[in-house]
């Protein structure tokens, strides 16, 4: 695809300055784009924007020609901090030891807990056509990939404790804990973010030391280092399961650098430019705030380009009953959203901006938005930052997502599925009804919005917001009509066959009330009109589904069908055939 318009939206903007770093610091190699992520568990829509934000950046970069790689950091070579409460409590023994080290959740076919929650995210990032160069921290510090920059901080172990010192005294700068923040889908984004509550190998008795080594014995991280020699490499530790012993740190594989400290290794290591960093970090003191002065003062580097982003937030997660006690997941939100509208939700923001994504009935207006968007594009009229993030949304560098041949609207395809439960058959002759001149002769053309939707209706939609049509006509409330509402109602199914559409019951159900009133059908709405037509599509409610309100009545007339519609309405069927059902 080509290149959009620097001027376009927040994306080129950082693209051109990223540009620009990148030919001062590294000129002719290719940009690299960071982010990093701890597997420590669910990887959550607020860590997606770790992805999301570097993506859009490299992407851009690559689609101007430049040579861009998004180096994903898998940070499982993490400690293990806590047993989710949803795990057996027996997982507390595991405390302390590396992600890869810790057995996966009970029922897992994965190899240990690191890749048990690395397997969604990938799968997700495939769909969602996101390209990265996946790097596990495990496998390099298992490699001794970094063996030359651990013994240089080992030796600068002074330096670095000297520039940590300055912000230890600063309460507020300390890596924001999940535990102090309120909100559940901001909590759950500190949790992943690889670098909350980590210690910065503060000084002990032998003085200060910022590497971590792993016991060999019990695999913890509940290590002291006891002594260490510039010359020879040998590191002494002592361990809270009652080891001790001495390795050669040039060959010693089993532990890393403390947090504050590897992090401006890496970005030195890997010569990253640009890697934005969530607000846990941008706190005075944090490890965004002082790795900048290490990478610089010791190792020789320069700080990413790195904007802070907010939180995203979830819209009525509280009723998610398949992920009850966590927020969830980017493949939780793919099974109900398409990927080019997650796409577009992080690409239409600014990474500053915070946003929910819509797990209850908003989602309804998250897709009008999407399709309106789609509209004026394709019309030309949408603002240039607008066209952007639909442009990004749609597709990337390497060209077009899947999308839905005939893509219907969202809220009447979710009430759809409701009304007939699922079933293709009658949900087939509901659609090809919508538009006689056009209509859907399979469902595959709906696909994948209709799978959406109908996982939505499946897990998201509220018992007491399904619809279910009457059985048998409410005699009672039919005997109980005055003359004008039994009129309204000869009105409306006489019209039925002639109306036979969306956009021709749409005609109806709102004309009936302005025949009744006098009025041509193309008069502009009164109060008094509105009160009336309010007046009559509740009644309709009322004698098709029991309550007043429900799916939208064009769309829910075409799913009973013309003749049940009929019988409810206190009429006979019709042998017309008209919308009949099968």
């Amino acid at each position: 695809m080509a290149p959009i318009s620097p001027e376009a939206d927040w994306v080129s903007r950082l693209a051109d300055e990223v540009i620009a770093e990148a030919e001062r610091r590294a000129p002719g190699k290719p940009v690299v784009c960071a982010s990093g992520i701890s597997p420590s568990g669910p990887i959550h829509l607020g860590n997606l924007r770790e992805l999301m934000v570097p993506h859009l950046v490299a992407d851009e970069i690559k689609r101007r020609g430049i040579p861009c790689e998004h180096l994903l950091s898998w940070d499982d070579y993490d400690r293990f901090r806590k047993v989710p409460a949803d795990i057996d409590p027996a997982w507390q023994e595991h405390i302390g030891k590396p992600l890869t080290s810790v057995p996966a959740p009970p029922g897992s076919t994965h190899p240990n807990w690191a890749e048990h929650f690395k397997a969604p995210l990938v799968a997700a990032l495939a769909e969602l056509g996101i390209e990265v160069r996946a790097v596990s921290q495990t496998a390099q510090y298992g490699a001794g990939a970094y063996r030359d920059q651990i013994l240089f901080a080992m030796r600068e172990r002074r330096r670095i404790d000297a520039v940590l010192a300055r912000y230890r005294t600063k309460q507020a700068g300390q890596d924001t804990d999940p535990a102090d923040v309120a909100d559940e889908a901001e909590r759950a984004a500190v949790e992943g973010s690889g670098a909350a509550v980590e210690d910065d190998g503060s000084a002990g008795s032998a003085g200060y030391y910022p590497y971590k080594p792993y016991c060999s014995v019990c695999e913890r991280d509940t290590t002291t280092v006891t002594a260490y020699d510039d010359e020879t490499t040998e590191l002494s530790y002592t361990c809270a399961c009652g080891h001790g012993e001495t390795v050669k740190l040039s060959e010693h594989r089993r532990g890393k650098l403390v947090w504050k400290v590897d992090w401006p290794m890496r970005w030195a290591y890997e010569g990253v430019i640009f890697e934005p960093s969530g607000v846990d970090h941008h706190s005075p003191g944090s490890s965004w705030v002082v790795g900048g002065q290490l990478v610089s003062e010791i190792f020789g580097g320069t700080r990413p380009i790195g904007p802070m982003y907010a939180f995203v937030g979830i819209s009525g997660m509280a009723k998610m009953s398949s992920s009850k006690g966590r927020v969830p997941t980017a493949a939780d939100a793919l099974k109900i959203l398409e990927a080019p509208v997650l796409r577009w939700l992080y690409a239409r923001r600014k990474p500053s901006q915070s946003f929910k994504i819509a797990f209850d009935g908003e989602i309804q207006r998250t897709y009008d938005e999407w399709d309106a968007l789609g509209r004026r594009v394709a019309e030309g009229t949408a603002q240039p930052a607008d066209a952007a993030a639909h442009r990004r949304a749609v597709g990337t560098a390497a060209g077009a997502l899947p999308a839905t041949p005939r893509p219907l609207p969202y809220r009447m395809l979710a009430s759809v599925v409701d009304i007939t439960t699922g079933d293709e058959e009658q949900t087939l002759r509901i659609l090809s009804d919508l538009d006689p001149a056009h209509p859907i002769s399979s469902l595959d053309q709906t696909r994948p919005r209709l799978d959406r939707a109908a996982h939505w209706v499946a897990t998201q939609l509220p018992a007491e917001q399904r619809t279910q049509v009457r059985g048998e006509p409410d005699g009672e409330l039919l005997a109980s009509l005055g003359e004008r509402q039994q009129e309204s109602l000869r009105l409306l199914r006489e019209g039925l066959d002639d109306h036979w559409s969306l956009d021709g019951l749409t005609t109806l159900v709102y004309g009936v009330p302005k025949a009744q009133a006098g009025l041509a059908q193309d008069a502009k709405p009164t109060p008094e009109l509105k009160a009336a037509q309010r007046e009559f599509f509740a009644l309709l409610y009322r004698l098709l589904v029991g309550r007043e309100t429900g799916p939208r009545l064009p769309t829910l007339l075409l799913a009973v069908g013309a003749d049940r519609v009929r019988t409810l309405l206190g009429g006979p069927g019709s042998g017309s055939g008209a919308g009949a059902e099968g």
